[in-house]
């Protein structure tokens, strides 16, 4: 579980997160949205400890497993130091570098060079970074961004297992039809605030076409 209490931050004089408050449950994949700017990321960043809140505060039931942005790996790594150096940091052992690696489907590729690492396998090594340590709780942030169609099912299968298996999931996309696919719930951010937030068997009438009414809501939002 993931729970933001009254959580607020500023760039300038720009509310970014605007007094959030929202808990994302254990053994649920929730989809985060909104238009660009929404807030989606700084929220994201806030959760993981990437930044520091202006006010609010953030509670983790458990290990937080972070998903970054691609671009930001290091190219002149191997897919196998990175991991490495990243289970470092938290103190985790080689066999959780292995694990990872495994499930993201990367362990065949551990000596290659980031720099020489399709988009679509940097993709899973950032998903694999997450994956460190069989975390409780996991936040993405755009990870389906270079996955071709037999890794989006992929990925698609392994959110459901995540969850399934009592993880808490967060997933920021801007593919809804993913998000029906996969996610049970929806929080929907405007202007740094939550719009709309809770299951999206609440949230949608009975028998309406969701990703439909996903657009539509988003929108309203704008």
């Amino acid at each position: 579980m993931i729970e933001v209490c009254s959580l607020g931050k500023r760039f300038g004089t720009r509310p970014a997160v605007d007094d959030i408050s929202v808990t994302f449950p254990a053994g649920t994949v929730t989809a985060l949205l909104g238009l660009n700017g929404a807030g989606k990321t700084t929220l994201l960043r806030l959760i993981a400890g990437l930044e520091r809140p202006d006010r609010g505060t953030v509670t983790l039931a458990g290990p937080l497993g972070v998903h970054i942005d691609p671009a930001g790996l290091d190219p002149r790594h191997t897919v196998w130091r990175h991991l490495t150096w990243r289970a470092a940091l938290t103190g985790l052992p080689t066999d959780a570098v292995r694990a990872a690696l495994t499930q993201a489907r990367m362990f065949d590729h551990r000596h290659r060079r980031i720099a020489d690492l399709s988009l679509g396998a940097r993709q899973r090594l950032a998903i694999a970074g997450a994956l460190l340590g069989d975390p409780d709780a996991l936040i993405f942030d755009e990870p389906l961004n270079g996955l071709d169609v037999p890794g989006i099912l992929w990925f698609r299968d392994l959110l459901r297992c995540l969850a399934d298996d009592g993880r808490c999931v967060v997933l920021a996309t801007h593919l809804l039809g993913e998000v029906v696919h996969t996610a049970d719930r929806a929080t929907i951010l405007r202007d740094g605030r939550i719009a709309f937030s809770g299951s999206l068997a609440d949230l949608v009438p009975g028998d309406t076409d969701r990703q439909r009414w996903l657009e539509q809501t988003l929108m309203a939002a704008a």
